[in-house]
């Protein structure tokens, strides 16, 4: 299969969630999602109104979390941040969806807990993704929030926050694109750490991966397909190695 460097860069959510950044770290990390063409910008949620505004006239969208890390935040907590988010010009919210609600079998709540969302993130023409945390789950939990999430509409179903016991695994993004309807993508985060990964991820059909080497990675893939690198960023291709 034939890649382009866009197909690679639209795949990548630039990943600024680290609790240790500082304001001067997002506010490189904004510029090299936009010098490198990004999907997205996933940051704190304080900075993201600040990231909005640095990331106006690019294709590169504004996005955060919601419930981070542990999902443990009461749903009108939830639908507060995504509303402020929202406001601040998110246009793609990572939401965490309840852990412990899903551990206990409450899938009411559940369900509950992600549709308050769902609904006033696309009330708003923005997207929503629900982060599982998969390290925690069994395989039928797992299969039963992706048809929660397909059934309420939510725009992608994700592995991870990155910051668990574990991220994403080919097996789970298997499992979760078998078990999630077509209409709702996948995105993997946690472990995508070189681009053969990457490729072979989208392969499986995920469409987002979160990364925090976003440089890198695209670094890599205008290596090889013998591009020049980009202005202040990178280094000299080599010789085109692969038709990516």
């Amino acid at each position: 299969m034939t890649y382009t460097y866009a197909d690679v860069a639209k795949m990548l959510d630039h990943s600024l969630l680290n609790p240790t950044m500082t304001t001067a770290d997002f506010e490189a990390g904004c510029r090299l999602a936009v010098a490198y063409d990004c999907a997205s910008v996933c940051i704190q949620p304080y900075y993201l109104k600040r990231c909005a505004e640095l990331l106006a006239g690019s294709t590169v969208v504004p996005s955060t979390v919601i419930g981070f890390p542990h999902g443990g935040h009461t749903t009108a907590i939830k639908v507060a941040e995504a509303k402020q988010a929202l406001a601040d010009g998110g246009r793609e919210l990572d939401m965490v969806c309840n852990i412990s609600q899903v551990l206990s079998g409450a899938w009411d709540y559940v369900r509950r807990d992600i549709q308050e969302i769902v609904a006033c993130t696309h009330a708003a023409g923005a997207k929503l993704k629900v982060i599982f945390e998969n390290c925690y789950l069994k395989d039928e939990q797992k299969i039963r929030l992706c048809e929660i999430c397909g059934e309420l509409g939510v725009d992608w179903v994700k592995t991870s926050t990155g910051y668990g016991t574990g991220g994403a695994t080919l097996d789970d993004l298997r499992l979760m694109r078998k078990h999630a309807p077509a209409k709702t993508q996948v995105k993997a985060a946690g472990g995508v750490r070189d681009l053969d990964t990457l490729l072979q991820v989208r392969d499986i059909g995920v469409t987002r991966c979160g990364s925090s080497r976003s440089g890198e990675l695209l670094d890599e893939a205008r290596r090889r397909l013998g591009l020049p690198p980009i202005e202040g960023y990178g280094a000299a291709p080599a010789a085109k190695t692969a038709n990516y």
